[in-house]
């Protein structure tokens, strides 16, 4: 009897054991995850935040931006978002974006404009909720901009113009497309251009329209254009989506030999028809250096550091098929990340 009551003692101080021993696991997992927890948490508490709001979010200009302002987030440790509409004709996407990064915390919203008049009172909103406003490539209607980081587009119009004008000698008779009338960069760069042929006697101006930026749309307006004016001897366009439309447009028309076009941005579909002719000339801008400084520019003025210039001009380059595999000319289309 009594080894029975032993061997059941034992079996008793035994299993207690297991219980304390599971029990004492289980609190160390749950400590150690509780830790795990907390120091994640804390670690994105303490990361300021940064959103990046754009006009689009598929074509190359925009990923090189977003490619930029990755780099700077990871530099100066800040979590940033990077969002834009499905098309860059949607200003009401774009204020509902403004508005929920508002919400979501964001201290500064690096932004482009679709529409420079109907994206003013959500950015005004956000600015007086004290978010900062950092301008990136297209301005806004806003007196609440902190600084402005892009191409100086009036330069970059002059910059074309004189790009069509070596493109082609003799009378030119031109066709412009453009895109969306109320985005700022567009008007700026057409205007640059206007200037500058505007006092060259060689240059007509046959017609100019403006077209969804859509490749699409650009390439069915651009057709339209050249069946009611077929003396247009030269085209200026002035975004990624309406080169791309202008250089279809040509392409399908037979035309490339004698129609000078000149462009903005560069893709592998751009530079290639530069390559076979649809396209004279490039004006390419500098989409990832407009991304880090944009970044850069949020982190300075988050922190209350003082920032040197208001209005920072990113480079912008004319390439053309007689300097396109220049080692710098590469290096403008083919930028590494």
């Amino acid at each position: 009897m009594k080894l029975k009551t032993d061997r059941k003692k034992d079996l008793s101080m035994i299993f207690a054991a297991l219980i304390v021993a599971l029990v004492y696991i289980i609190c160390v997992i749950y400590i150690y995850q509780s830790l795990n927890v907390s120091e994640t948490d804390s670690g994105e508490s303490s990361r300021r935040q940064v959103a990046v709001i754009v006009k689009s979010t598929d074509s190359a200009f925009w990923k090189s931006v977003f490619s930029g302002a990755g780099a700077a987030a990871t530099e100066y440790n800040l979590s940033v978002t990077t969002q834009g509409p499905e098309n860059e004709d949607d200003y009401e996407t774009q204020n509902e974006m403004i508005r929920q990064a508002v919400q979501d915390g964001a201290e500064a919203i690096i932004f482009s404009a679709v529409d420079f008049y109907a994206n003013a009172d959500t950015i005004d909103e956000a600015a007086a909720a004290g978010v900062k406003i950092i301008v990136i490539d297209s301005t806004v209607n806003s007196e609440h901009i902190s600084c402005s980081i892009s191409t100086d587009n009036y330069k970059a119009g002059q910059m074309a113009a004189q790009a069509i004008l070596n493109a082609a000698e003799g009378s030119l008779k031109l066709g412009i497309v453009n895109f969306d009338r109320n985005s700022a960069n567009g008007q700026q760069r057409e205007k640059g251009l206007r200037d500058v042929l505007g006092t060259q006697p060689r240059v007509e101006i046959m017609d100019a329209i403006n077209v969804k930026s859509t490749t699409e749309d650009a390439k069915r307006g651009t057709e339209k254009m050249l069946e009611r004016h077929p003396e247009i001897n030269a085209i200026a366009t002035f975004n990624e989506w309406t080169s791309l439309g202008v250089g279809y447009a040509i392409r399908e028309l037979g035309i490339g030999e004698k129609t000078a076009v000149v462009a903005f941005d560069s893709n592998v579909v751009s530079v290639g028809m530069l390559e076979t002719g649809e396209v004279d000339a490039l004006i390419v801008q500098n989409p990832y250096a407009i991304g880090y400084l944009g970044v850069e520019h949020a982190y300075r003025l988050i922190n209350g550091l003082p920032v040197a210039e208001k209005d920072v001009d990113t480079a912008t380059t004319i390439i053309t098929k007689e300097n396109m595999y220049e080692e710098e000319s590469q290096k403008v289309l083919f930028p590494v990340d």
